[in-house]
């Protein structure tokens, strides 16, 4: 979906905030290790806000990739990108496949 991919992931501090003290399951230093290890990602971005809307804003990208739970419309970062003729890219999930679903599972 573009040349260069970049990737913005929440800090244990982020998540705190959205998910509560419990989360994360897995910290952001093993995450970041795991998801270095994929060829396709470029650059890990951590942000300690609750939604990415300042990186997006410093970033400029040209496309906003976000799981297809999502509508367009909703993304963070929607009505930004489309102020300069950038989009949204909703791609599918995989079921139960997140840590809130794998959570669900173990109760």
């Amino acid at each position: 979906m573009g040349d260069v991919l970049i990737l913005g992931l929440n800090s244990d501090s982020s998540i705190k905030k959205i998910k509560g003290s419990h989360r994360p399951i897995n910290n952001q230093d093993d995450r970041i290790l795991i998801l270095s290890n994929l060829i396709d990602i470029d650059y890990i971005v951590l942000f300690d806000d609750k939604t990415p809307i300042k990186l997006i804003q410093l970033i400029f990208p040209d496309v906003i990739v976000k799981g297809a739970d999502y509508e367009k419309a909703k993304v963070i970062g929607y009505n930004f990108i489309k102020k300069y003729s950038g989009k949204v890219e909703l791609v599918e999930l995989y079921n139960n496949k997140s840590t809130t679903g794998i959570i669900g599972k173990l109760k």
